[in-house]
């Protein structure tokens, strides 16, 4: 256990890092707005339409036909936040931008299908992995400008771990994170609405550790999905798709790291996990008690639905799970 990594290159303080935070999210939020109004009648030109998955409830063959892919949205507002020059903006930028170019081939390989079968699940789980890699490794030299090897700090309290460790989590902080947020983008506005919270939480504490990739790269991302929101309200216009889900998964992990708060991930991004132990809950369940379920359907959204709420029901309720996994995170780091 260590103290807190001294930062040796000079950076603005906390309180000026967090009154430029709604700058930056009110840009990305316009930039989100204004692709978004742009990409929509594109995509039903060139008919990147979802499809419902076969095995979900009945009430999603509604959403068939709906244009996806409009996480390229968030793609663009990254995009534009690498601009800025602040040390390691580029590397997080790359992150989000190459998992979002894997999400955007597994959309394109199941619209080209005609069904909601892309990439299969090990070759994502891969790419992420080599995404993930690059990231870490790019990072890896900038010791002095964010906490590395750090897993979680709160105040004086440090939780360092050796180097190597510090790299296999953090690849599967990386990966996990963004099948799990993939696996929440189930109903109109829930992976959009649910992440924003711990976005929120991630602004402040980028802020707090001095760490201004961490603190642009949340307040690109909250605005962006605020934006976006717009259009994936329920009845959603547009979906995010794998491209956003993927490319978001990417960004809460990304800023967790350069923030040196790994393990705080498992509290403020609540909701996500709780989706995916519901899925491994329900499949270890199924295979052991041959054909036995704990849930009516996961991920664990759909069990409520099936349970008769109306989706919006559902919907507001994990968002407002979310907002109080995100307080109860950002209570224990300060």
């Amino acid at each position: 256990m260590n103290s807190h990594v001294v930062l040796t290159q000079p950076v603005p303080s906390a309180q000026a890092l967090l009154a430029w935070a709604p700058l930056w999210a009110f840009q990305a939020a316009v930039v989100a707005l204004v692709a978004g109004a742009i990409l929509l009648p594109v995509l039903r030109r060139l008919q990147f339409r979802q499809h419902a998955y076969e095995d979900a409830p009945a009430t999603h063959r509604a959403k068939t036909g709906t244009p996806t892919m409009g996480g390229i949205v968030f793609v663009i507002a990254m995009a534009i936040a690498m601009l800025d020059r602040a040390p390691l903006v580029l590397p997080l930028g790359f992150l989000v931008i190459a998992c979002g170019a894997v999400g955007f081939a597994d959309d394109y390989l199941g619209v080209r299908h005609g069904s909601n079968r892309g990439l299969r699940a090990r070759t994502k789980f891969l790419l992420t992995a080599l995404v993930a890699v690059t990231f870490l490794r790019a990072v890896d030299g900038s010791y002095g400008f964010f906490p590395r090897d750090t897993l979680f700090h709160a105040g004086a309290y440090s939780m360092t771990v050796p180097h190597w460790l510090w790299l296999v989590l953090g690849i599967l902080a990386v990966t996990g994170t963004i099948h799990a947020v993939n696996l929440t983008d189930g109903l109109d506005g829930l992976a959009t609405g649910s992440i924003v919270p711990p976005l929120a939480a991630f602004v402040a504490i980028g802020a707090q550790t001095l760490v201004p990739a961490a603190m642009i790269g949340a307040a690109t991302g909250l605005g962006a999905c605020l934006g976006f929101f717009v259009y994936n309200r329920h009845p959603a216009k547009m979906f995010m798709g794998d491209t956003g889900s993927l490319a978001l998964g990417a960004l809460l992990s990304g800023v967790a790291i350069l923030s040196g708060e790994m393990l705080l991930l498992i509290v403020a991004g609540g909701i996500f996990v709780a989706e995916t132990l519901s899925v491994i809950l329900q499949v270890a369940y199924f295979k052991v008690t041959h054909g036995k379920r704990i849930f009516r359907m996961s991920p664990l959204h759909h069990h409520y639905e099936l349970a008769g709420w109306p989706e919006t029901k559902v919907t507001a309720r994990f968002w407002l799970a979310s907002l109080v996994c995100s307080a109860v995170g950002w209570a224990i780091v300060r």
